[in-house]
């Protein structure tokens, strides 16, 4: 009755129909054929170098590979849930193939660095085209930045009117956040791209296999140094969803901004009809249902990194089955960050800007209340006294039903003597976004020197 279960030699009984179904990983993990391939053929080729198994088999066993490699993306491959994985579906049907040499292909390695593998090879190729993605987002916070480079818009603190900032000079604050979340991933990079094969089950192998050899064949810069460590590893992929999840996070303040600034009551820009959807029953609503989406999916993504962190927390070393758990979050993580940036990369490109109305609500909220303070300080007044005066200012005007732009000079000078007409020429919108020049600041030429920055370290 074993014969036809995996490894079943010491079983006497064949494994209950719904246990096969619950325990296998094909439905998600074949995903990883193309990374099994690639190194069950490095692996191969390392055997036969090493003389461990004949160099007929080696050739049998590559192109047995490169001929299933071909089945599976013309969609000719028949996985088998009673095979478990895309490991065993791949190298049962070798065998099938080849005979006996394609059971000399498992020789000096396990299913547990095999799957470690397959693991890093996948998220090495996709951290290169999620960096790929950040980048064309970038590259759209940019051209956003080039085309209103002027555009004057309030800057918000508490989601109140605050100080005016430059439209550009917010793109760039996104953009910083993506530099930060590429080196991130970046970083995450270098720690995936060490090979795992070569640790076995979890004490290494008794053949004398080249494992640096190997890493050669696959571009790897190394490989690990404990065997223990290289199978019940996955701080690279806790570290990815980490990651992510402070990715997607930006993305969601992003978003959130995006859906506010696109309401009747703001109207400082317009997303693209391409992003926005309608309503069922209201003929007038344009919904911005993808930064409302991206917004919803940051919480899907937090919960996948939790969920690795907690499958993780309580695992001895150093397999174990739950580790089959890795992938799901994993993959999904993967594939709803590419999503985000590309949906997000295409729409921010195509938003509109309403300069106008931007300059409108600058001009209000009393925005320019800190240069009134920061021009009593250049007269020789003590910061917090001249924080007070402001202060007596702005009530003055809110009782007055006025804003600071319509004071006259005497009523400037009911507050301080040391107020004189120049007053006029410090508290405009360009006045007071101009006087930032600091690093950092928002004034145009500053901000145009980011950009330029930018530029250069694309």
């Amino acid at each position: 009755m074993s014969k036809d279960k995996l490894w079943g030699g010491r079983f006497t009984q064949p494994t209950d129909k719904f246990v096969e179904e619950f325990t296998a990983s094909i439905n998600f993990d074949k995903r990883l054929y193309h990374q099994d391939i690639r190194g069950s053929i490095a692996h191969a080729t390392m055997l036969g170098r090493q003389g461990i198994i004949p160099t007929e088999d080696v050739e049998a066993i590559v192109a047995g590979l490169k001929e299933i490699l071909e089945r599976i993306e013309a969609g000719n491959f028949d996985f088998s849930v009673s095979l478990e994985d895309i490991h065993m579906n791949i190298e049962a049907r070798l065998s099938e193939k080849i005979g006996d040499a394609g059971k000399r292909l498992h020789t000096g390695r396990s299913r547990n660095d095999q799957v470690a593998l397959d693991i890093r090879l996948y998220l090495r190729d996709e951290l290169v085209e999620i960096m790929a993605y950040i980048d064309r987002l970038i590259d759209s916070l940019i051209f956003q930045a080039e085309e209103n480079i002027s555009v004057i818009m309030p800057g918000f603190t508490h989601l109140q009117t605050a100080q005016p900032i430059l439209f550009s000079h917010h793109m760039l604050a996104y953009l910083e956040m993506l530099k930060r979340d590429r080196e991130r991933m970046q970083d995450c990079l270098k720690r995936t791209n060490v090979l795992p094969l070569g640790a076995g089950a979890l004490a290494g192998t008794t053949f004398p296999i080249d494992r640096e050899y190997v890493a050669e064949l696959l571009d790897f810069p190394a490989v690990t140094r404990n065997s223990l460590d290289s199978v019940s590893d996955r701080d690279f992929a806790m570290e990815f969803c980490a990651a992510s999840s402070i990715l997607m996070v930006h993305l969601s303040r992003f978003s959130e901004e995006l859906i506010l600034w696109s309401t009747s009551e703001f109207k400082f820009v317009d997303l693209s009809d391409s992003f926005c959807t309608g309503s069922s029953i209201m003929p007038q609503k344009k919904n911005p249902d993808v930064p409302e989406l991206v917004r919803g999916k940051t919480g899907r993504v937090n919960g996948n990194l939790v969920a690795l962190l907690t499958l993780m927390k309580s695992l001895p070393l150093a397999y174990n089955k739950d580790m089959q758990e890795d992938k799901e979050p994993l993959f999904d993580t993967i594939d709803t960050v590419k999503g985000c940036l590309k949906v997000f990369a295409d729409m921010v490109r195509e938003m509109r800007v309403n300069p106008a109305r931007m300059k409108e609500a600058a001009a209000g909220g009393f925005s320019t209340a800190t240069d009134v303070a920061d021009y009593l300080v250049r007269k020789g007044i003590p910061f917090r006294d001249a924080h007070e005066i402001v202060g007596k200012t702005v009530r003055y005007c809110i009782e007055n039903e006025m804003d600071i732009p319509e004071l006259s000079l005497a009523e400037w000078q009911l507050f301080s003597g040391r107020i004189e007409a120049d007053i006029f020429d410090s508290i405009t919108l360009e006045a007071s976004v101009n006087a930032r020049k600091a690093t950092g600041g928002t004034a145009l030429e500053r901000v145009q020197a980011e950009i330029a920055r930018a530029k250069e370290g694309r």
